[in-house]
């Protein structure tokens, strides 16, 4: 049984955040990371993606983000950034440690079960993401489909759709981009949404920024699932994306309602052959390992207030919802552990 004041699941951009606060804080605590490396996630996105089409990396606390080249992968920029964050603080990522669960002690303590190892905690910043959890919506006769089927998350490059008939379903950032990539190759591609996709054609500025993330922000305050900032966010209209709009790229269809051995079909009887279905549909929170736990409402999601669950404020979910962004995250990160020292602090109730 190893001992300490708090644990941090994760080691993405919301963890090494929550680990560089609490080392200012006078508590003792360990991050642990299931990643074999640094990087959060980062480290799986497909090799295609470069910096150029990234949103944008904000700087993690007290270290400056230098921009390299456009043209470098982010799956190897960003690792670096992370794994250089880590030495200049000496932030000591316990990895890889895959989080199996957690669990309340008798004590009033939490148990962080991993393996062979369990961590016994005061408090718990939970920073683990989405990406381990790709969502795939289900359609009637997708059993039946002879091609392949695969999620963004699966994704490594538009080579293997060479001469294929690919069929590309979502609405966001990563849909589009994958999109152009594909039918650079493709035989034939097609786009289709649940909703008709809205481009912004003004800048991201804060206050639109500030909007976005309140919208999700009223979602887990009414104990909702969060959704995603990306999924409440805008396209936009980018030099790649405004030159597949003259190619006849982003010519979007209405969701297909069913699949069928060879393609997609429509309700009113149209079909379309197709040899691939790519799902860029999302992803939902990691946070199977919080079962035990008993977190969620009868409406689907975590309340939080903040970061801080608001049935337990010994748990604060640090990139969950509203922080679910690098600058958020980062901030949430103060905010978490600015909490947690309050609550250690206090005397333990008679």
């Amino acid at each position: 049984m190893l001992e300490t004041d708090v644990v941090v699941i994760g080691a993405g951009q919301a963890g090494l955040s929550s680990g560089y606060h609490l080392r200012s804080s006078g508590l003792d605590f360990a991050v642990l990371d299931a990643n074999p490396a640094p990087g959060g996630a980062w480290q799986h996105r497909w090799p295609t993606l470069r910096m150029a089409t990234v949103h944008g990396i904000f700087d993690l606390p007290g270290m400056r983000f230098t921009p390299p080249s456009p043209d470098e992968p982010a799956a190897d920029a960003v690792p670096a950034y992370f794994a250089a964050f880590e030495r200049e603080f000496g932030i000591d990522v316990q990895r890889p440690v895959a989080v199996t669960a957690v669990r309340n002690a008798r004590d009033g303590r939490l148990l962080v079960e991993s393996g062979n190892s369990t961590w016994a905690a005061r408090a718990l910043i939970n920073a683990t993401g989405t990406w381990t959890r790709p969502f795939v919506p289900y359609y009637p006769g997708q059993e039946t489909f002879h091609g392949r089927q695969l999620h963004t998350a699966h994704y490594r490059g538009p080579a293997e759709f060479a001469g294929k008939r690919v069929v590309v379903v979502g609405g966001g950032t990563s849909a589009v981009q994958l999109l152009v990539e594909i039918a650079e190759v493709a035989a034939a591609t097609s786009w289709v949404t649940r909703r008709p996709p809205v481009f912004r054609d003004g800048p991201f500025t804060p206050d639109y920024g500030r909007e976005v993330v309140a919208k999700v922000e009223a979602r887990v305050r009414a104990g909702l699932p969060p959704g995603s900032i990306a999924s409440a966010t805008e396209l936009s209209w980018t030099p790649q994306l405004l030159e597949a709009r003259e190619r006849g790229l982003l010519l979007r269809r209405p969701m297909f309602d069913r699949i069928v051995p060879d393609g997609v079909q429509w309700r009113d009887g149209a079909a379309q052959d197709v040899d691939v279905i790519l799902w860029c549909t999302g992803f939902r929170p990691a946070l199977d390992h919080l079962a035990p736990l008993r977190l969620r409402g009868p409406r689907g999601g975590i309340v939080v207030d903040g970061t801080r669950v608001t049935a337990d404020p010994r748990i604060h979910l640090v990139g969950y919802g509203p922080s679910a962004s690098t600058v958020g995250a980062n901030r949430a990160g103060r905010a978490a552990v600015r909490e947690l020292r309050a609550l250690l602090a206090a005397p333990a109730p008679v």
